[in-house]
């Protein structure tokens, strides 16, 4: 949590950690934080958040764990077995599934620099194994997710201009068009945010034949629409002060990343402690902000407690 005289340093000076990779903010909560971004989210932008329900509605940003079968990158399907614990009339039942198969969250300890092998805050691969170090449980421990969440739906803004957008390609939406859409419906965005871009990906996908999903899902490297990974992309970002990102979409970023200097999983996951949300639902909340011409709302996410976990479902409600 920060403190209220708490000043975040400019972009350009970047990298924190000098002798550490590209763009990190490593140290900017401590040597030993865990939280990273999530810091951002105080009791005073929770209170603010509340202000944003005004009607009442709730909506879930959560597919269903078996959306996706099999799940796309090769990951394990899910799989509910029920138990009758005869003879009483009693079930339980046992799930397994992997935490990336449908909608997710990715942590901090998913996805390192690539070239020097290192999670946020210097975090290694011996760590992940050997300690609970930067595990989502953290975030838990930390009340979750909660406060200020935007819509900025990318997908109608697009289809209303006429513009081209392929959701199973690379294709890049630029931080250009995501201002339009900003512009367009009238939503402004202040440090804790949590962002969500709606890009087409799940409705795509849902109008897609059996046997395209079917292709699609078997591929090693799916390719996918996103957000541009590039240096404008990622000083919008921690200017605005979001305490995390997501969107409908398998990685967020355009998939494969178009620029590897830029890479978003390097930067916000182990550079800034920024939590990325991948294959959000954000087909019925599209709708709601739409009927009520509101795109920001109270959003909160507690994921499985889990310690030392990599990845997790959000469990996330929208309520307008």
């Amino acid at each position: 949590m920060t403190d209220p005289e708490f000043q975040k340093p400019s972009f350009d000076s970047l990298p924190l950690r000098k002798n550490g990779p590209r763009g990190n903010a490593w140290g900017l909560f401590g040597e030993n934080d865990q939280l990273g971004m999530l810091n951002l989210l105080t009791p005073a932008t929770t209170m603010a958040a509340t202000k944003e329900i005004v009607h009442g509605v709730r909506v879930s940003t959560d597919w269903p764990l078996d959306k996706f079968q099999p799940p796309l990158f090769g990951r394990v399907a899910f799989k509910q077995e029920i138990r009758h614990m005869r003879p009483r009339t009693t079930n339980d039942d046992v799930l397994t599934f992997n935490t990336q198969a449908s909608t997710q969250w990715d942590g901090f300890r998913h996805y390192g620099y690539q070239d020097q092998k290192l999670y946020f805050n210097g975090c290694r691969q011996d760590d992940i194994h050997q300690t609970t170090r930067n595990g989502i449980h953290a975030w838990v421990d930390n009340g979750g997710i909660v406060g200020r969440g935007v819509l900025l739906d990318y997908h109608s803004w697009a289809e209303a201009h006429g513009i081209s957008h392929p959701a199973f390609a690379s294709t890049s939406i630029p931080l250009a068009d995501l201002l339009q859409v900003a512009e367009s419906q009238n939503v402004t965005f202040g440090p804790g945010d949590i962002l969500f871009v709606r890009s087409g990906y799940s409705n795509a996908f849902d109008a897609a034949s059996p046997e395209e999903t079917q292709a699609l899902t078997m591929e090693n490297v799916p390719p996918s629409i996103g957000v541009e990974s590039c240096e404008e992309t990622l000083r919008w970002i921690w200017d605005c002060g979001f305490a995390a990102v997501a969107g409908d979409m398998p990685a967020w970023e355009a998939w494969p990343c178009q620029d590897r200097r830029f890479w978003m999983h390097e930067w916000l996951l182990a550079g800034w402690g920024l939590p990325i949300g991948e294959l959000f639902n954000l087909e019925s909340l599209a709708v709601e902000c739409a009927k009520k011409q509101k795109w920001s709302f109270f959003f909160s996410s507690v994921p499985l407690n889990v310690p030392g976990g990599v990845a997790s479902p959000p469990n996330g409600v929208a309520i307008l």
